[in-house]
């Protein structure tokens, strides 16, 4: 009897050892930096030149440190862009660099990846639910639509009738258009026509056409982003309008182009998303290895017009 007791005990203190060295194993490991991460990646479409730029420009540099980037296009579907998201945890991401099609109606999936306990790096457009996000990095998109409406005072100091083209669900483009509103406010313009162009080429284009058909005396057009302002371009040649002002914001190729040729286009006010991607890599690692880090990271934003469009070229992003 005492024998198998003896046995029992040693048999006993052998587990312990064992199941206390794989808690110690375990603990020893859970504090440590990965050797490689895996990115989600998400904007509103990626069928826009803009966000295709600066998927480039983020992937370039997370692939550079031997890290992975999941790349996928809601392409303007906010229940395709919670669906996607979701896919992306099961997938196991680290982090995800999120730009929502609608700034209010994704807020399901920051749920999902507070629950997952996954950084957030919202760029480009805030989301409305702030509190979810890690760190956000974007243009200074007021300032961007301040530079226009700026520009446009100093173009008609009599002032003169509107149209602005806006997207209410994109926040970037309100705020851009609250920039832009902030620098006209009594300087005599007036506003005879606001509508959603959902920050596209051929809505804006529809859109105009009409507007120049009831309003035949406005003497400018305001474009959320420069895909409106071009559609707003279309339907002003088309139309043989050539006395009015047409704006956008982005500094896109075909914007600078158009405002190069010296037609109604006349300025946008410029971003980079190559310098948004890399910002938003280098703030996602300064997250995820326990760096300090900034909430709030904004790129500037400036004018392109007639007087410096050479400077920054007609082929490529700034």
């Amino acid at each position: 009897m005492k024998k198998l007791v003896s046995i029992f005990l040693v048999a006993l203190l052998a587990f312990g050892l064992v199941a206390c060295n794989k808690s110690d194993q375990s603990s020893g490991s859970a504090g440590k930096s990965k050797e490689h991460y895996v990115f989600g990646y998400t904007s509103m479409t990626q069928n826009n030149p803009f966000f295709q730029v600066l998927e480039k420009s983020i992937r370039e540099k997370v692939e550079a440190n031997g890290d992975k980037l999941i790349t996928t296009n809601p392409a303007m579907n906010v229940e395709l862009q919670i669906n996607q998201i979701e896919d992306m945890i099961a997938q196991g991401i680290d982090g995800i660099f999120l730009n929502p099609v609608d700034w209010e109606g994704i807020r399901p999936a920051l749920v999902m990846l507070e629950e997952a306990n996954i950084p957030i790096i919202n760029y480009d457009t805030e989301v409305k639910d702030f509190k979810y996000v890690t760190a956000y990095v974007g243009s200074d998109n007021k300032n961007a639509g301040r530079v226009d409406g700026e520009d446009l005072v100093k173009r008609f100091p009599n002032g003169g009738k509107i149209a602005v083209l806006d997207s209410p669900t994109m926040n970037s483009i309100n705020d851009r258009i609250a920039g832009f509103m902030e620098a006209i406010k009594g300087k005599n313009f007036e506003i005879v026509a606001q509508q959603d162009a959902k920050g596209d080429l051929q809505t804006a284009l529809g859109i105009t056409e009409d507007i120049l058909q009831a309003h035949p005396d406005i003497v400018a057009i305001m474009g959320g982003n420069d895909p409106t302002a071009l559609g707003a371009l279309a339907a002003a040649k088309a139309a043989n309008k050539s006395d009015i002002a047409i704006y956008g914001v982005d500094g896109s190729p075909d914007a600078k182009a158009a405002i190069k040729e010296g037609g109604p286009l006349v300025g946008t006010g410029a971003q980079s998303p190559i310098s948004i991607g890399k910002e938003s890599v280098d703030v996602a690692y300064k997250v995820l290895k326990g760096k300090k880090f900034e909430k709030r990271n904004p790129v500037e934003t400036f004018l392109i017009n007639k007087d410096n469009v050479d400077k920054y070229g007609i082929d490529g992003w700034q």
